[in-house]
């Protein structure tokens, strides 16, 4: 059995995790919220608590935005030796260029698309962080960062992910 780190999971587990919701993966959760009961209590940028070389896999989704961009090398730099010699990184985040693009043709407060249990997504969501959670007190929520698909598969590249070939770390973006 292989076995994923679930970076910033918050309340959810494997079963949201396509590709790794099944027998074949272990899961290990790490969240910097003790209260959604994580295996691992760490942030991004301090993945202490996990062995170098020890997962197969890091699934991160919706976290790397919350962090400042400064931040994001040595978050990466944290995927990166978490990972066995041939594990992979798969990464969800939202794209800051279709949010700019639609705030470009004034649709600020429109929604782009709608979250899995129905709630709207708007490109000022994208931008500064999910409005609900924020105004509920969840200032985990708050977003630092933001990136096109260019920039970033140049920060995964410069935290030393190379393109998909023999045996080399491999980059999921």
């Amino acid at each position: 059995m292989k076995t994923f780190l679930h970076v910033g999971c918050g309340p959810l587990n494997k079963s949201s995790c396509l590709g790794f919701n099944n027998d074949n993966w272990k899961e290990i959760r790490l969240d910097i919220d003790k209260n959604v009961n994580p295996d691992i209590v760490g942030t991004l940028t301090d993945m202490k608590l996990v062995e170098t070389g020890s997962v197969d896999a890091v699934y991160s989704s919706h976290n790397i935005e919350h962090i400042f961009p400064h931040e994001v090398p040595i978050a990466l730099r944290e995927f990166y030796r978490v990972l066995k010699e041939d594990g992979l990184v798969v990464i969800k985040c939202p794209d800051i260029q279709t949010a700019g693009e639609a705030v470009a043709q004034d649709k600020l407060l429109e929604p782009l698309y709608h979250t899995a249990v129905g709630r709207p997504i708007s490109p000022i969501d994208i931008l500064y962080g999910w409005r609900e959670p924020i105004a509920q007190g969840n200032v985990y929520m708050i977003h630092k960062g933001g990136f096109t698909y260019s920039v970033l598969d140049r920060v995964f590249y410069e935290a030393g992910f190379k393109a998909r070939c023999g045996g080399e770390k491999t980059r999921s973006l």
